[in-house]
C-alpha cells in the first residue's frame, strides 16, 4: 500500500500550528495555537485530528481490461499519427502501431462476433492507418500503382462505405492526379464496389464488382467513368482482383480494427 499523505485544513497567519506524534505510531496530533502574540502569551489551545489519506496507487497499464479501453483506443490513434495512413511508417513505426492494436484487442470486453454486431458495421468509415501502405503503392502488400514513384499520383482520404442490409462494399479513395506543366492536377474519387459476405464469427468476404472514377474540381462536369475490367483469361496471375478476406478483431460504435490476408492491418473511425 502507498504510503499515507497527510493534509488539513490551512491555517490563517494568526495561527501558529504544532504537529506532534508518537514514535512507531500512525497517528498524529495537531496543537493550534491562536489568539496570542509572537510569544504565544494568552492563545488558546486546542486539539485538532488529521485524516490519513492514502495516496492513489499508480496505474498498472500491464493489467488491461475493459475499463482501460478508452486510454488503449487513444493510444493507438496516437501510434499511428502522423503516418500519413502508413505511407511513410518505418518498420519500428509498423511494430508500435502493432502492439498498440494487439493491446486494445486484448482489453475487448468480449471477441467480436458479427452475427449479433453486425449492426455496428454499417456507415462510412474513414481510414486512419494501414500497415500495407508501407510499400508505398496503393495496392498494399497486393499490386497496385505506386505512389510518388513512376505515377505522380497524391493519395488523399481513404474511406469505406458498408451496407449491412444492401451487402454493399465500397472502397472509396481520394486521389489527386499529376498533369503536364502547366495544367494543374486533376482531383477524381474512386470508387471499388464490392458486395460481401460474413464467413465466420468475425471473418469477411468481398468480392469485386466494379472501379468508377469521378473527377472533382474543375471538371466536376464530367460524367462518371466506369473504368473497364480485364477478362479472367487476360489478367495476371498476380494482378490484384479487389477481392479480398479479412477478420474484424476490434469493433465498437466509433473504431474498427481489422486484420488481413495478407497480414495488413487497419485501424478505422466513423466519419
Amino acid at each position: 500500500m502507498a504510503a499515507p499523505s497527510w493534509s488539513s485544513c490551512c491555517a490563517s497567519t494568526s495561527t501558529r500550528p504544532l504537529l506532534s506524534h508518537t514514535a512507531g505510531s500512525k497517528s498524529r496530533k495537531l496543537w493550534w495555537t491562536s489568539g496570542g502574540g509572537r510569544g504565544g502569551s494568552g492563545g488558546k489551545t486546542q486539539q485538532l485530528s488529521i485524516c490519513a489519506v492514502a495516496a492513489p496507487a499508480a496505474v498498472d497499464y500491464a493489467d488491461t481490461g475493459a475499463d482501460d479501453v478508452p486510454s488503449l483506443k487513444f493510444k493507438l490513434l496516437i501510434a499511428v499519427s502522423g503516418l500519413n495512413r502508413g505511407l511513410v511508417a518505418s518498420q519500428e513505426d509498423l511494430e508500435r502501431a502493432d502492439a498498440a492494436a494487439r493491446q486494445l484487442e486484448a482489453a475487448a470486453p468480449a471477441p467480436v462476433d458479427l452475427a449479433k454486431d453486425l449492426d455496428k458495421l454499417q456507415g462510412r468509415w474513414r481510414l486512419v492507418y494501414s500497415s500495407a501502405f508501407s510499400s508505398r503503392t496503393l495496392g498494399g502488400s497486393r499490386p497496385g500503382p505506386p505512389t510518388g514513384r513512376l505515377l505522380p499520383i497524391t493519395l488523399g482520404q481513404v474511406f469505406q462505405r458498408i451496407d449491412v442490409v444492401s451487402e454493399d462494399f465500397d472502397n472509396i479513395v481520394e486521389l489527386e492526379l499529376g498533369a503536364p506543366w502547366p495544367l494543374p492536377p486533376v482531383e477524381a474519387t474512386a470508387t471499388l464496389a464490392h458486395k460481401f459476405e460474413i464467413t465466420g464469427t468475425a471473418s469477411i468476404k468481398i468480392n469485386f464488382d466494379k472501379t468508377t472514377v469521378k473527377t472533382k474540381g474543375n471538371l466536376a462536369q464530367l460524367p462518371l467513368l466506369e473504368v473497364p475490367r480485364l477478362p479472367d483469361n487476360l489478367r495476371p496471375p498476380t494482378s490484384n482482383t479487389g477481392s479480398g478476406e479479412f477478420e474484424v478483431t476490434y469493433l465498437d460504435d466509433d473504431t474498427r480494427v481489422t486484420r488481413g490476408d495478407r497480414g495488413e492491418l487497419r485501424v478505422f473511425v466513423i466519419s
